[in-house]
């Protein structure tokens, strides 16, 4: 059986660390019409903050630019979030996924970006390519 679309919202925002907290408004009230826990929200609205801080601080380092930020729910209870950027990608994908991996050369980052998403969420997928840009899917599903 075909998993079905019941709702979905895309946006789009400039890389500004301020529309952080917009990406997660935007997910919360998605994910709200699935009827999750406190926990199951407040683990969304972690993971969303990850991907997207990502995409500004590490995809747009040079130059701002814009980020894409999807969330839809299906009928089976699967809210699927997608957070995309236009920046530098990521050349090693999986050294990047390592807990403590960082390309922040100031030290302020912890490098526990998506250690964190793969925590909360059931599952993040990640697809980069370098000079392209980078892909994040998430995936959770909200039992009711």
């Amino acid at each position: 059986m075909k998993r079905r679309i019941i709702n979905q919202i895309r946006l789009s925002f400039p890389s500004k660390s301020v529309n952080e907290s917009l990406a997660r408004i935007v997910v919360s009230a998605v994910a709200m019409q699935l009827d999750p826990t406190v926990e199951a929200l407040a683990d969304i609205k972690t993971a969303v903050s990850e991907a997207v801080t990502n995409a500004i601080v590490h995809g747009y380092r040079e130059a701002p630019g814009e980020v894409q930020l999807s969330a839809a729910y299906y009928d089976d209870g699967l809210l699927r979030i997608t957070v995309k950027d236009a920046g530098c990608g990521i050349a090693d994908v999986k050294a990047a996924m390592e807990p403590l991996y960082t390309t922040d050369a100031t030290g302020e980052r912890s490098g526990m970006g998506f250690a964190i998403m793969q925590s909360f969420m059931d599952a993040v997928r990640v697809r980069s390519k370098p000079g392209v840009g980078t892909k994040v899917t998430m995936d959770k599903y909200i039992k009711s």
